[in-house]
């Protein structure tokens, strides 16, 4: 493997650090915090949904993230001082969230509409303000991933990389479910709040240690220095002449709504998955944190398998049609599941998800960072990302809103049918994406797009 990548695997692996810590706090916040908003404190879904969802509507900022660090360097580097800026302030805001969110149960208990309006606002802020800061940190990452590889090995490095985030998650689930197993049965919020705090307090202070630990001499010095991709960034195109590249191309607005549609098809249960274990397969918090945990190990074996095995052999194209046919095939299983309320068949076809899950989103990230040139790839790479974070956002308001519209459209109805009509849905977006994808050619977004370079720079010469 080390004489395969231009990237030798201890520094790859030392890179992907990073990405685990963002699973972990990612199956925090998508989980145990939703979890504890919806079912503990009695926060409405849509609440809930749309005050999460707030990080993603930060995503346009992604592309100019993207091309700032492309353009200006910053203690003589290009990546690297933006990933640790942004991820010292979302573990900030990650630890701040915890309080915020029982002030704002204490004014739902009082019922002064003053003090509901003003914790909701700043419930809202918050998040978006951590969502500025995923995108400050996250964007110059990938784009720093594209820098160190190469085409032909960015599969395997991707894999890698994408298994580190998925261990994360795991990691994530595991600390979560072993460390808040006493608070099984606890709505009380006066335990639950510094339980909680502490242990949001302890994940940050690790989060941010790994990241330094991760990405310490990876990027090479000198801001004049020429990556693997060949690209100068002293010579960064402008934002709008990146601009002009992402839009001549009718390429990239397919591949940005197949990206809005898989990632949906993704994460539109995530604002209501470990509450569907507890309500309709009866499971207690750490039982339903356990969840994601496996749907990581699931993930993590599917990225490996996709990465190693199923791109390399079957090709981007082929590879990411499966995992899209596998992912529409495991929510109509979880769908199915609710009818027996058995929490083994639950945890199995979690396990189904998450190996479909690993397949398509390997698949679907190299086609992503084979969609990008290297003298844009933090636009490109920012385009991709809004696409992405705008999905997750959107997922995490439907989810709610939509397990809400359920509910009150069958008052007297079970209370798993209201949730099998949102994995119903998502499994329609999971169709939609298979049918965009059978639209992508990347030969000829290529051939756009590279006309069009070649229009900007003859301009900037000329």
């Amino acid at each position: 493997m080390d004489r395969q990548l231009a990237l030798p695997l201890p520094r790859l692996l030392r890179l992907g650090l990073f990405q685990g810590c963002l699973g972990c706090l990612a199956v925090i916040f998508a989980g145990l915090l939703n979890r504890v908003m919806l079912t503990e404190l009695e926060f409405p879904g849509l609440l809930v949904g749309g005050a999460l969802a707030f990080e993603q509507f930060m995503a346009p900022s992604r592309i100019l993230f993207g091309q700032v660090s492309d353009a200006h360097p910053w203690l003589g580097r290009h990546r690297t001082p933006y990933i640790w800026l942004g991820t010292a302030v979302f573990s900030v805001l990650a630890v701040f969230s915890i309080p915020l969110i029982f002030r704002l149960h204490a004014a739902f208990t009082t019922g002064q509409p003053w003090a509901i309006g003003f914790g909701v606002a700043a419930l809202c802020g918050l998040f978006a303000l951590y969502g500025l800061a995923i995108s400050l940190a996250t964007t110059p990452y990938l784009a720093l991933v594209i820098d160190l590889t190469e085409e032909q090995e960015r599969p395997r490095a991707v894999g890698l990389i994408w298994c580190l985030l998925t261990v994360g998650i795991v990691v994530g689930a595991i600390a979560t479910a072993i460390s808040l197993k006493g608070l099984d049965g606890v709505s009380d919020p006066s335990l639950l709040q510094p339980a909680l705090l502490a242990f949001m307090l302890r994940v940050s202070v690790a989060v941010m240690a790994l990241t330094v630990v991760a990405t310490w001499g990876v990027e090479p010095a000198g801001c004049g220095g020429q990556l693997s991709s060949g690209a100068n960034r002293e010579d960064a195109i402008s934002l709008r002449q990146a601009w002009q590249l992402i839009t001549s191309s009718p390429q990239v607005l397919v591949f940005f709504t197949f990206l809005l549609a898989f990632t949906l098809a993704l994460f539109l249960q995530d604002p209501i998955l470990e509450s569907y274990g507890a309500e309709v397969f009866g499971m207690p918090i750490a039982a339903t944190a356990s969840l994601s945990a496996l749907w990581g190990v699931g993930t993590l074996l599917g990225l490996l398998l996709g990465g190693f095995w199923l791109v390399p052999r079957l090709g981007k194209f082929a590879a990411a049609r499966l995992g899209c046919q596998m992912i529409l095939g495991c929510l109509l299983l979880l769908v199915l599941v609710g009818l027996s309320a058995q929490a083994e068949l639950l945890r199995i076809v979690m396990v189904l998800f998450g190996l479909a899950s690993g397949i398509g989103t390997n698949s679907t990230l190299c086609l992503m960072l084979d969609l990008t040139l290297p003298q844009a790839a933090g636009t490109f790479v920012g385009v991709w990302g809004l696409a992405q974070a705008l999905s997750r956002a959107i997922g995490k308001l439907l989810g709610g809103g939509l397990l809400d519209l359920a509910r009150w459209l069958q008052p007297e109805g079970s209370i798993y049918g209201s949730y099998a009509a949102v994995l119903l849905v998502e499994a329609g977006l999971a169709f939609l994406a298979l049918n965009l994808l059978s639209r992508l050619n990347l030969r000829q977004f290529r051939e756009d797009t590279g006309r069009s370079l070649d229009r900007v720079l003859a301009a900037e010469l000329g």
